[in-house]
């Protein structure tokens, strides 16, 4: 079946219309680009090859702003945040360390991929706990049923926490957050858990190698097709020395800060009134 190439027209379109086009990471800006010069290419007579460049030229990567200092007020132990001793609400620390995966419960986010590192985790006998907490709507499919059947002695929460302050609590007490996603121009939940001092287990691909700095890569992104060997790896790490984690979250919260609304928004002011000038945004 021919793809209806009328969408990616309508994108050219309103690029070509923009007096700038901001996008939410290199990964994402790369993409969209990549994608008007296949249009293009699809092109059978006369193809306006001055479009890319043109786009090209008013582009500029603009991350997405996340309200991470709000977390703040949260962190056991903190005036004003939850006591401490409630850490033990997601089970037992003695349990194993606690995963998190607070993706949308989507096809691509790769959910198979994701049970079937859990699984294998489970086939070694390693301990864990499973934390589920994206968003969730609609029927489950048939994988997230047979998930909860199967990994039900480990899963400490199951569906979205309707609640921001559970929400935000959970990022606080868990261990690792992990992503096996297909598709992520950004990736809003893993900034949010990597703030709160969460060791990543991520994709070497899509927006994560801009997240993540190149020293870190080496243990905190996976190559495609080792997911479950990556996950097991990360968990005997953590069940050697847990306390390395805690030694590593600041410097976790370096690579993230950059992306609190507070210091992002008068790059966004900047670029807004660069724009009503009629100037260019810097990069």
């Amino acid at each position: 079946m021919e793809r209806d190439l009328g969408y990616g027209f309508k994108q050219i379109a309103a690029a070509l219309a923009a007096d700038r086009v901001f996008f939410n990471s290199r990964f994402h800006q790369d993409e969209f680009l990549a994608a008007v010069r296949a249009v293009l290419d699809a092109v059978p007579d006369h193809a306006p090859s001055w479009v890319l460049d043109e786009i090209a030229g008013r582009s500029a990567v603009l991350p997405v702003g996340c309200d991470l200092r709000r977390l703040d007020g949260y962190r056991p132990g903190r005036r004003g945040g939850p006591p401490a001793e409630e850490s033990g609400r997601w089970g037992r620390s003695a349990d194993g360390p606690l995963i998190l995966w607070n993706q949308r419960w989507e096809y691509d986010k790769d959910p198979g991929t994701l049970f079937r590192g859990l699984y294998e985790l489970q086939d070694a006998g390693l301990p864990f706990r499973l934390a589920l907490a994206g968003a969730n709507q609609g029927v489950p499919s048939a994988i997230f049923v047979e998930a909860r059947e199967r990994l039900a002695g480990q899963t400490v929460q199951w569906g979205r926490l309707q609640c921001f302050a559970d929400y935000a609590a959970l990022l606080w007490q868990a261990d690792m957050v992990v992503s096996t996603a297909l598709h992520e121009f950004f990736g809003v939940a893993v900034v949010e858990a990597l703030y709160c001092g969460c060791r990543p287990l991520l994709p070497h691909r899509l927006s994560y190698p801009e997240i993540v700095p190149p020293e870190a890569h080496s243990w905190a992104l996976y190559e495609p097709g080792r997911f479950a060997e990556a996950l097991a790896q990360s968990v005997r790490a953590f069940l050697a020395d847990p306390a390395a984690q805690q030694r590593r979250a600041d410097w976790q919260r370096t690579w993230v800060s950059p992306y609190d609304w507070g210091n992002l928004a008068p790059r966004y002011d900047d670029a807004i009134w660069r724009c009503w000038e009629g100037g260019s945004a810097p990069e």
